[in-house]
């Protein structure tokens, strides 16, 4: 099952535009500014008149007429010449439905982009099954269907190599399958429902994984045996994410059953498994997800109290008290949110089904877009093409807006 072959390719009209400006800078199209005529001939050659003198109108038309000096040049728009875009628009993702994807029976909890097929997207679902959609295909959108899992699916990720695909789920396993082959290579076992997965960003033979008894495990790929364990009398782990430079990583817990806070966020040091700070977030809601900026300082936590919280990714990791994105709504769904490729919006999905987008350094919502009947769970921004973004609901339907 050769699936990678078939790469994206998109054929851009602005081919065409080196033709569109050769023609834009024709001289035949331009109007020409008229020159004055040139003055007769004279026979009798005449004295210059004295400065404020009378001059008789036999004089004037001997004279000529007074040259009248042209205005500076002004640029006189093309029929070809595209006009200037807003700089504030450009920055406005279109709501434009690009893709539907429908296949999954059930719920759809988690959506991944590779970042080396552009065209593949894969998803994990509550009907066991991961599905690899080939997003812009005309025939055949789904590519692929993996059934390796023995219940619900909660997560999946490509590797960096965007070779394997990495799931997890309820029937307490992690599975990495060869997507060339359609062939499962290796099973992770655990004593937990497995709930969520994140691949080292420096070492693609390393992951992360969290589960319902609150245990964080780290894994090599190579030996198939656990690295680190972090324990700490956690609640079900719903979140990871590692920091830029992999050597620490964030947790996110479910502190509902508990009259603690203080362990919702945590920032662990890998190597040493000890936790760095548990005291980042403090009020009595929980994190469905972390999130950490591509190139600022800072993450983000999705909390159930209807807003995205901005936290330091560096010692002491503050709250930030006086801005967070609030405007969707969560009602208990485990509700994910992601930033776009060059780190200025912040998508998030909420219970309505809407997506909601927000400038990063304003916090205020940039658009909304109605995009499904049920929870929105899930937002991707392509991690290539900066203008497409896809979701995923719990009515089971994805969709890919460009």
């Amino acid at each position: 099952m050769d699936l990678l072959w078939n790469a994206y390719s998109n054929v851009s009209d602005d081919e065409e535009q080196p033709k569109r400006q050769r023609l834009s800078s024709s001289s035949s199209n331009l109007p020409k500014r008229h020159l004055p005529l040139p003055s007769p001939p004279l026979f009798h050659q005449t004295q210059s008149p004295i400065p404020g003198s009378y001059i008789s109108k036999r004089q004037r038309s001997l004279m000529g007429p007074t040259p009248v000096p042209l205005p500076d040049s002004v640029p006189v728009p093309s029929p070809f010449t595209l006009p200037a875009k807003d700089h504030h628009s450009q920055n406005l993702i279109s709501e434009k439905l690009s893709a539907t994807l429908s296949g999954h029976t059930n719920a759809v909890n988690a959506i991944h982009w590779s970042s080396t097929h552009a065209h593949l997207l894969a998803s994990a679902g509550m009907d066991h099954t991961i599905c690899i959609w080939n997003v812009w295909s005309r025939n055949q959108k789904k590519a692929c269907m993996l059934n390796f899992h023995n219940a619900a699916v909660k997560d999946v990720k490509w590797s960096p190599q965007g070779h394997f695909l990495l799931s997890c789920g309820y029937d307490c396993t992690s599975r990495l399958v060869d997507v060339e082959k359609g062939l499962e290579t290796q099973v992770f076992r655990e004593d937990q429902i497995v709930a969520v997965i994140k691949f080292d960003p420096d070492n693609s033979n390393i992951f992360l994984s969290g589960g319902s008894k609150g245990h964080i495990k780290l894994w090599d790929v190579r030996t198939g045996k656990v690295v680190h364990n972090y324990n700490r009398n956690l609640g079900p782990i719903l979140d990871l994410e590692f920091t830029m430079n992999g050597k620490q990583f964030i947790s996110s817990c479910d502190v509902s059953q508990s009259n603690i806070s203080e362990n919702a966020i945590i920032v662990w040091d890998v190597a040493r498994e000890v936790p760095l700070s548990n005291q980042v977030y403090a009020e009595a809601y929980t994190c469905p997800c972390v999130r950490l900026h591509p190139f600022d300082s800072i993450f983000v936590a999705q909390s159930n109290g209807n807003y995205v919280a901005i936290f330091t990714s560096t010692p002491p990791y503050r709250l930030n008290k006086y801005k967070r994105y609030e405007g969707h709504v969560i009602s208990g769904f485990p509700i994910k949110c992601n930033f776009s490729l060059d780190g200025k919006k912040l998508a998030s999905g909420s219970s309505d089904g809407s997506i909601f987008l927000y400038d990063y350094q304003s916090s205020k919502v940039v658009k909304k877009i109605k995009a499904h009947d049920q929870a929105c769970i899930d937002v991707a921004f392509h991690p290539i093409i900066p203008n497409v973004i896809a979701s995923c609901s719990w009515d089971g339907s994805i969709l890919v807006f460009e």
